[in-house]
């Protein structure tokens, strides 16, 4: 009987302690886990220029928006500026060639609260009207007058 009431104390002390350390760690995410509600100003602002009309440069730049969005949730504003070559992308006929697959993540982004900007002034040289443009982008004068007017509230500028 003392046998096994030797073997039982430092089980039932590893058994507690291991308990304790969930219980604290439970405790310490419960912490870093703010309860945010759907308007509420996020921690983490980032934009991104879209300038280019290359298949791999599309391909990273929705990479690391999606890995932004996975690592930070809903507690991140992302914003995607498009200029020049890259507003392909954001046009429902584009000019320049646009992957399904690029189109599909611009569309699955957009659902996830990605917000997409269009340079009006390319627009105009295109002769682009906002019909043109799939129905979430928001038109803005100048884009990279957009890309510094979001730097000065606080974004972070992302350059692929």
């Amino acid at each position: 009987m003392n046998v096994l009431i030797n073997i039982i104390k430092p089980v039932q002390s590893i058994f507690t302690l291991f308990l304790m350390v969930i219980a604290i760690s439970q405790q310490a995410q419960a912490e870093d886990d703010v309860l945010r509600f759907p308007g509420d100003p996020t921690e983490h602002n980032i934009v991104y220029q879209f300038n280019k009309a290359d298949q791999n440069y599309h391909n990273a730049v929705l990479f690391s928006v999606s890995e932004m969005l996975r690592k930070y949730g809903d507690n991140i504003t992302i914003v995607i500026t498009a200029i020049g070559p890259g507003i392909h992308i954001l046009a429902k006929n584009p000019l320049r060639n646009v992957s399904e697959h690029t189109r599909q993540k611009i569309n699955s982004l957009a659902e996830y609260g990605v917000k997409f900007h269009a340079c009006g002034n390319t627009m105009k040289t295109l002769k682009w009207k906002k019909d043109d443009m799939l129905p979430f982008v928001e038109i803005v004068q100048v884009g990279v007058a957009d890309l510094m007017e979001l730097q000065k509230k606080g974004y972070s500028y992302i350059s692929l």
